[in-house]
């Protein structure tokens, strides 16, 4: 894997932007790129009847489940067949605070989107998201890059087994609803 690429930089350039489903909106502080089918910790890596999403087209959304538990929601990023995706990982609610909370309980605001199954709950993001159109009004939206850059760090992925000292997550500096860094224990 090269140290930059597209899903790289398209992975940066939704730092900042809003993303919108069921009446919450969020704007989006913290990624995680994987590259698809030359990532040895993307789904896509193998293909499957559970990654097949990721190899349409673009800016589609790929959701699914994590441990079971949690839905998680992914912007394929492509090109289409190169299965590249974006995961978001959290995330700062700028309007339906509250109906974030209904859905996320009695948590501090910088909590309500903070990590990838609870950014996916407070923005109502289920199964039957999957392979959403994310440049399209109505469900789920990827607003407008923002018109000022924020401030950008970079780290591993969390919680991946392979490819796990690849800096590929993503975060706006100093933000506090960017979730907590856990090295999987699996990673050698």
């Amino acid at each position: 894997m090269t140290a930059e690429g597209p899903v790289q930089v398209r992975a940066t350039s939704l730092l900042g932007r809003i993303f919108t489903g069921h009446g919450v909106a969020v704007r989006i502080t913290e990624v995680e790129a994987y590259g698809g089918v030359d990532d040895p910790a993307s789904h896509a890596f193998t293909r499957t009847r559970r990654s097949e999403p990721m190899y349409g087209p673009p800016w589609h959304l790929y959701v699914y489940r994590s441990y079971g538990m949690h839905w998680c929601a992914n912007v394929v990023t492509g090109p289409t067949e190169q299965a590249a995706a974006v995961l978001i990982r959290a995330g700062a609610v700028v309007s339906g605070v509250e109906l974030a909370r209904e859905r996320r309980g009695d948590v501090a605001n910088r909590q309500l989107a903070r990590g990838p199954g609870n950014l996916a709950r407070a923005l109502g993001i289920t199964g039957d998201d999957l392979g959403t159109p994310v440049g399209e009004p109505g469900g789920v939206t990827l607003g407008p890059a923002p018109e000022v850059r924020p401030t950008i760090t970079a780290g591993p992925r969390v919680g991946v087994s392979r490819a796990a000292d690849v800096a590929w997550r993503f975060w706006v500096t100093d933000d506090p609803t960017v979730s907590a860094y856990r090295r999987s224990p699996r990673a050698p």
